[in-house]
């Protein structure tokens, strides 16, 4: 499976600390540690010797070694035994290892990849913009695939009903036409424009909303929103809101929302309330949509040309091969 070749988000760096963390990723369950340099370890979770789940281990030497909860049988940065209690001389070989995956740290989160070599995390161009406020939201756990949650992301026809009062209104759902074009990564809709009540934590006044949406690998995606300025009394003002997704399983994932915005007077608890209240109505019409799979056959769905940004991307997930949360 490509997949399995890509960068994967699968928790927050913070929530990585003193103790191993157990997380799932395309099905497979994986453990998760910082060593006692600091570097984030991404293992199978299972125990080489009787398979028992190595994330109710511990952590021992100071963060150098990982125990299994089982016989105790320790592991050091970079999978293999050094330690067997049951016989205290014993030198492990070289194969008595764990399964070992690549991990990396970036944009608040810990991302994973279970094979292959090189290969980049998906684009968040504003992460480096000094004059932005960087925050995580989430995750939020939520019963269908990832191509589905990434789908949503890019819809605007929805924001009249799901959102009402927020994002869009009932009297203003006309989605004007907006170009579509493909990049190495995905694609990149720009054009795209909608009239809302309340865009964002700081809007004052309703708006309309210019929005520029790239997918950047398959379970992610970027938009870029730039309001009328006097709605939100800021000059200039824009904001970024990477998606990024952790396909646990086919029909199950786990979300972040990075946030890059000039805002740098509210307090965490209002922009991340703010995104709670967006994503949680979403929540319950993702869930309910059957197949919770993507279906790649664009006969296996009706569209219009309000579609055209989703259209594009089932078209560029089967041109990819991709095959996982996909039908």
């Amino acid at each position: 499976m490509i997949e399995r070749e890509i960068w994967h988000p699968v928790a927050l760096s913070g929530e990585v600390a003193q103790v191993p963390v157990a997380v799932q990723l395309l099905g497979e369950s994986l453990v998760l540690w910082r060593d006692a340099a600091g570097a984030i370890q991404a293992w199978a979770d299972r125990c080489p010797h009787r398979g028992a789940q190595l994330s109710l281990g511990r952590l021992c030497d100071g963060g150098a070694t990982l125990e299994c909860p089982y016989h105790g049988w320790r592991f050091a940065s970079g999978g293999r035994s050094v330690y067997v209690p049951a016989l205290p001389a014993f030198v492990p070989p070289a194969t008595h290892r764990a399964t070992v995956h690549a991990a990396q740290e970036a944009c608040g989160l810990v991302w994973v990849r279970l094979e292959g070599e090189g290969g980049e995390l998906p684009a968040f161009p504003a992460e480096h913009d000094a004059r932005l406020r960087k925050l995580d939201c989430g995750p939020y756990e939520v019963q269908t695939s990832a191509p589905r949650l990434v789908e949503n992301f890019l819809d605007m026809a929805h924001f009249g009903f799901v959102h009402e009062g927020w994002l869009g209104a009932r009297e203003m759902t006309v989605i004007e036409d907006y170009r579509v074009e493909a990049t190495p990564q995905g694609l990149l809709a720009t054009g795209c424009k909608a009239w809302q009540p309340q865009s964002s934590v700081n809007s004052t006044a309703p708006a309309l909303v210019e929005y520029r949406y790239e997918v950047t690998a398959p379970y992610a995606a970027v938009l870029t929103k730039v309001p009328e300025a006097a709605s939100v009394g800021i000059e200039g003002y824009q904001e970024s809101i990477a998606l990024f997704i952790c396909p646990m399983e086919p029909e199950r994932s786990r979300v972040w929302f990075r946030l890059a915005m000039a805002d740098f007077e509210r307090d965490d608890a209002q922009l991340r309330g703010f995104q709670d209240t967006i994503f949680l109505q979403d929540k319950p019409v993702l869930e309910s949509q059957r197949p919770r799979s993507l279906p790649l056959d664009l006969r296996a769905e009706l569209h219009t040309a309000a579609d055209k940004a989703s259209s594009f991307y089932r078209r560029h997930l089967r041109a990819r091969g991709i095959t996982f949360g996909v039908c």
